[in-house]
């Protein structure tokens, strides 16, 4: 059981990490430590697997390990949602600012004068 209860020691550490999602320049290294966090705790999980490991819903520990995933997965959620929110964002951006040195690149009318859209 040792190494269930460090799978829980990793799993609690991983759930703490994920409470807050800083925003910039951290966000880089946080997203590296969950990386680090979620692949240590993937090979734990793969050892306990290998082990012949059974989820027990009577045994209070495997109980808490069930609690701590779903309550990771839902942080993990958040968190990639919030990246993904940044990613539109970074992208809106970009095409706001070809619009505004370009304003008449979406622009096609054909009214008889030759047009170059070569640039």
């Amino acid at each position: 059981m040792d190494k269930l209860q460090h799978l829980l020691q990793i799993s609690a550490k991983l759930y703490q990490h994920l409470t807050e999602i800083p925003s910039g320049e951290d966000r880089n290294s946080y997203i590296e430590q969950i990386s680090i966090l979620l692949e240590e705790r993937g090979g734990f999980m793969q050892n306990l697997l290998a082990d012949g490991f059974k989820f027990d819903q009577a045994n209070r520990s495997h109980q808490m390990l069930a609690e701590l995933d779903k309550g990771i997965r839902e942080r993990l959620d958040k968190v990639m949602e919030a990246v993904k929110e940044d990613m539109k964002e970074l992208n809106n951006a970009k095409k706001n600012e070809k619009q505004y040195i370009n304003p008449y690149s979406s622009v096609s009318t054909m009214d008889g004068r030759y047009y170059d859209n070569k640039q």
